[in-house]
């Protein structure tokens, strides 16, 4: 008498709910729902849970420990980090529903009775392909239906060889059709010939991991190549003063930006007492592992204005917190904080408010522990619209590795970005390096989960990762929902799971 009678199965890539009975005659205004599309995604990827998390948190770059019961939410942040999830957890589920539905709407508006126009059908395109290009690579299978399908039909599996194909078949047709556009702070929803460029060199640069091949294969780095040049042709460039790439200013970095709120990368971790105008504080959550701190170069233990490299930020002390950064410091925040005035921060306990290095683990940590991270400032906006999805120096380290991959030296490369950065020269470039620089140069920017698969250090060990998961292959790979394999007989759980 008292179980449960809702039995009503949520939406999943199988269950779309649509135009009832009635048949698809296209959709009524392309424009308003590739809008449609561009808002759901700014919810997609800024957010800090579902894809945000699967990415970060699933790494050596990020985790959310338990503080007293702060954080806790039933193990699900540490599940990520330790490597434990399951079918049912709630972020597996998330991510997928939502990438799944985006490439079914973008197929609505491809099919020829929208009536799209050449450029409205490219940007569907490239929106299908970013959106499919997620699903493969987060979970191998990628369910395909047409607008004809319905619930009562199981849609087509495609397998990770097959919707590669797909995705570079969609980018390959909305190149020559999409707009091209030098660096320009007011193109925010609309897919750029640069971006579609830009997906294509990512595409390229995994495929030996999604088709799984032993290695890359050389046209395929000769075609990234030529596919950064292709953007770097269009005006795009290395630029300097790192932390200012991430303002709501023109530069010359960003490719791809959305109209979505960066407040989850501001205050996710930093503590409650730290706060802007306007805002009531941090949520004391986010950090970062010491060993992924130690990659930068500086002094290990301190995090004063010049101990280290530029982009591993700096921290504020009595002397230099002023109204100009809120008493906030840039990049990655350890040791005693203060507020604008100089005054040292407490924990509510009362003790200092001082982020350390090592945790205790992934439970039991106090307010303080472990280092913070912070690459958007409230300085500029404690909640602006403006968050970088592809950005130039991705696509620089993209094209270096691709040199490297194909025999040849990237070291000029790599040192020319490092210079740039205030870093020191390095005197090769290796793999180790490589996947380093990027870490450095990327973090919180979504991609450490692929670069650590691609490198083959997606099992490494590190700090509170479950035993069971080093040198686990069966984890690069997120396992199929439970509720799609219960709506979709084609679906196959993925090895582990």
């Amino acid at each position: 008498m008292i179980a449960c009678s809702d039995l009503k199965i949520e939406e999943t890539d199988s269950i779309f709910t649509g135009g009832g009975d009635e048949p698809f005659n296209g959709v009524e205004n392309p424009d308003a729902s590739i809008a449609t599309i561009y808002d759901a995604l700014r919810g997609q990827l800024g957010d800090q849970t579902n894809f945000y998390a699967l990415q970060e948190v699933s790494t050596d770059e990020t985790l959310v420990p338990t503080r007293g019961t702060d954080w806790g939410d039933n193990g699900i942040w540490r599940q990520l980090h330790q490597h434990t999830w399951t079918p049912t957890h709630l972020y597996v589920l998330n991510t997928w529903n939502d990438w799944n539905r985006g490439v079914y709407r973008a197929t609505e508006i491809i099919d020829e009775r929208s009536n799209a126009t050449p450029a409205q059908k490219a940007d569907a395109q490239f929106l299908r392909a970013y959106e499919m290009y997620q699903i493969m690579d987060l979970y191998g299978q990628v369910p395909f239906r047409t607008p004809d399908e319905g619930p009562e039909i199981e849609p087509t599996v495609f397998t990770r060889a097959e919707a590669f194909e797909f995705i570079l078949k969609d980018l390959n047709e909305a190149i020559p059709l999409l707009p091209s556009s030098a660096p320009n702070n007011d193109m925010t929803r609309t897919a750029t010939k640069e971006a579609a460029q830009f997906l294509k060199a990512r595409l390229l640069l995994n495929k030996f991991v999604y088709v799984g091949a032993a290695g890359p294969e050389a046209a395929d780095m000769t075609a990234v190549i030529a596919l950064v040049d292709d953007i770097t042709a269009s005006g795009y460039a290395l630029q300097e003063g790192y932390f200012d790439i991430f303002k709501d200013d023109q530069d010359t970095e960003t490719i791809w930006w959305l109209n979505m709120g960066v407040g989850n990368r501001i205050w996710n971790g930093l503590h409650y007492a730290q706060f802007a105008p306007g805002q009531d504080g941090g949520w004391n959550g986010f950090t970062t592992l010491a060993e992924f701190y130690d990659t930068f170069e500086g002094n290990p233990n301190s995090n004063a204005v010049g101990d280290g490299e530029e982009r591993r930020g700096w921290v504020p002390d009595a002397t230099n917190a002023d109204e100009s950064n809120y008493g906030i410091g840039y990049g990655f925040l350890q040791g005693q904080q203060y507020d604008e005035t100089g005054t040292a921060y407490k924990e509510r306990s009362g003790r200092p408010l001082l982020y350390t290095k090592e945790l205790p683990g992934l439970i039991g940590n106090s307010e303080s522990d472990g280092i913070r991270i912070i690459k958007y400032h409230p300085i500029n906006g404690a909640y602006k619209e403006h968050e970088i999805v592809f950005r130039y120096s991705d696509a620089y380290l993209m094209k270096a590795e691709a040199m490297m991959r194909s025999g040849g030296d990237a070291t000029a490369m790599v040192n020319a970005l490092r210079t740039i950065r205030g870093a020191s020269p390095v005197g090769s470039v290796t793999d180790a390096v490589m996947l380093d620089e990027r870490g450095r140069e990327l973090y919180i920017e979504f991609v450490r989960r692929m670069d650590l698969i691609r490198f083959g250090q997606y099992g490494k060990a590190w700090a509170f990762k479950d035993p069971s998961a080093v040198n686990n292959p069966d984890k690069e790979l997120f396992p199929i929902p439970s509720n799609a394999i219960l709506t979709n007989s084609k679906l196959v759980q993925n090895p582990g799971y």
